[in-house]
């Protein structure tokens, strides 16, 4: 998936717990940079573009174990340790991240180390794509509307 539909998925994951967490602007920036997380493991992505992260690529694949329940599972404990109020916003914004991966061709290995693939029918900036973020757009919108009459 784009940059764009992972924001846009992640903003809606984000603002549909947004009613129940106290720091919500600290929830909602934590959600949305995890959402877009998991693609530094490629160049071709604006978090993996940087020259400090080309080196991190030599040693993981995309959509290899950067991409995988697994990683955001450890990151999310740590965090629970260390900074207990960006646990559920980070394992919240890379899961969005990695379920919306999981509806494409090439798919994810959710649970790695172990090797089985989830993959749909979804193409990277295809029609379906564009339908699929154009209707999350449309969601996004909803909810905040809905948000702010309360």
């Amino acid at each position: 998936m784009l940059l764009r539909t992972h924001i846009a998925l992640g903003l809606l994951a984000a603002l549909l717990f947004l009613p129940h967490v106290e720091h919500k602007l600290l929830f909602l920036a934590i959600c949305l940079v995890a959402s877009i997380l998991p693609d530094v493991d490629t160049p071709f992505s604006a978090i993996g573009k940087p020259k400090l992260m080309r080196f991190f690529q030599l040693f993981v694949r995309h959509r290899g174990m950067i991409h995988s329940l697994t990683i955001a599972t450890a990151v999310s404990i740590l965090l629970a340790f260390v900074w207990p109020l960006a646990a559920l916003p980070f394992f919240l914004g890379y899961s969005v991240h990695l379920l919306a991966d999981a509806f494409t061709r090439d798919g994810i290995i959710p649970f790695w180390p172990l090797r089985k693939k989830t993959s749909w029918i979804i193409r990277t900036d295809s029609m379906e794509e564009t339908a699929l973020f154009v209707l999350l757009i449309a969601l996004d919108v909803l909810v905040i509307v809905l948000l702010l009459q309360h």
